[in-house]
């Protein structure tokens, strides 16, 4: 229990510098990602969630 917090804290604290030391195109394209994402559920909200042709095609590009 001790050594699994114990790594999680640590994952945490080695992931900030990766995301302040990261580019500004990178995080231009993970937003882009995330609001793609977020269409893609809105269209489906009555179902599982499922991408079509154009959606992956949107993911491989970013």
């Amino acid at each position: 229990m001790v050594c699994s917090l114990l790594y999680r804290v640590v994952c945490k604290l080695l992931s900030v510098p990766a995301v302040l030391l990261r580019g500004e195109a990178a995080k231009d394209a993970e937003l882009l990602v995330l609001w793609h994402e977020n269409e893609v559920v809105r269209r489906q909200l009555t179902g599982p969630v499922r991408y079509e042709p154009a959606d992956r095609f949107w993911f491989a590009a970013l």
